[in-house]
């Protein structure tokens, strides 16, 4: 089969789209012969074998040979089941997110556990089908499960042009909760249209010092210092981060408990939970509520150039890779 593969830790110039053996399943495993992937933060850290401290992980010199081909979100069909496997059958399509089992999105076939997977809508694409996995259980988790969002309150969406972002205004908006939008100037008709109710061009106009408090910030980015954050919260709202600058994070997480001794605001991480909420997207992508936003797509081969865009931040929603 077809697969981009990495030997070593660097730019998107590490990656090569080689010949390798077609993996088989282990008795309680599927082989999914991959239609769609799409690309996360993970990916970008990972080939660049960062942040260091997870090298102790996937290889401290160069990726472990279990892992050399990266990507999580999938989604395809399935081609063969072990003989434990109780759940699909040969011929299912199935989507989901990899990232406990090993990676390998970006190939023609991958073999995942059948608790990495969830079985499609009939009516969901797989393109659609590849953006939801890991965008939208940080999403989903970082609204409800950490951030406890209720109808009525007010949210922002620090870098709501991406995965995450696009994601979280759709589903708010099915709560009823007053939506602001943060990201670049080029994203904001696309955030409107999804239905963001206020945007905010973060290069003109600085969220944390415009005199707004919000019930929750859900953040993507996580560049600013955690004062800035706080500042920008109603007084028992809630920060909440998915991902970003390491250092920022590692802040959060020392501060948090601080804070919430303190002060009845509340610093969180989320925990990526993969999978679990996949059920409750269907439910949604089924009553017209969640339509994902893709940006591409890219074939296998041009992987390293979708990284490389992808790595400018300037895609909207998620940069899908087709396979098949």
């Amino acid at each position: 089969m077809k697969a981009i593969v990495f030997t070593e830790y660097g730019s998107t110039d590490v990656l090569r789209l080689k010949e390798v053996p077609t993996p088989a399943p282990n008795d309680d495993e599927v082989l999914v012969k991959i239609h769609a992937a799409s690309i996360n933060d993970w990916d970008w850290a990972f080939m660049h074998g960062e942040p260091f401290f997870t090298r102790f992980f996937t290889g401290f010199l160069k990726p472990k040979p279990t892992i050399q081909i990266p990507g999580c979100d999938i989604a395809g069909h399935i081609e063969a089941v072990g003989k434990n496997v109780v759940g699909f059958q040969a011929g299912d399509n199935v989507y989901g997110d990899l990232c406990q089992s090993g990676f390998g999105a970006f190939a023609e076939y991958v073999c995942a556990p059948e608790t990495a997977l969830a079985l499609m809508p009939p009516s969901m694409t797989f393109n659609e089908a590849a953006c939801i996995p890991q965008a939208a259980m940080l999403t989903v988790q970082g609204l409800f499960d950490t951030g406890n969002l209720q109808a009525g309150q007010k949210l922002l969406i620090n870098g709501a042009g991406g995965g995450v972002g696009t994601f979280g205004v759709q589903i708010a908006r099915t709560i009823g909760v007053e939506i602001t939008a943060v990201d670049s100037s080029m994203k904001l008709d696309m955030l409107r249209s999804l239905g963001a109710d206020h945007v905010i061009d973060y290069m003109e106009e600085d969220f944390t010092r415009n005199g707004q408090c919000y019930d929750l910030i859900l953040d993507t980015k996580t560049t600013r210092s955690m004062g800035d954050y706080l500042r920008s919260l109603t007084p028992s709202g809630i920060y909440v981060t998915v991902g970003g600058s390491m250092p920022r994070i590692l802040q959060a997480l020392f501060l948090g408990s601080w804070i919430s001794r303190t002060s009845k605001k509340r610093i969180q991480i989320v925990a990526l939970k993969p999978n679990k909420d996949l059920a409750y997207m269907n439910e949604l992508f089924e009553a017209g509520k969640v339509t994902p936003v893709m940006d591409g797509p890219y074939e296998l081969r041009e992987v390293p150039e979708a990284l490389q865009y992808f790595g400018k931040a300037e895609h909207k929603g998620k940069v899908v890779i087709t396979v098949a």
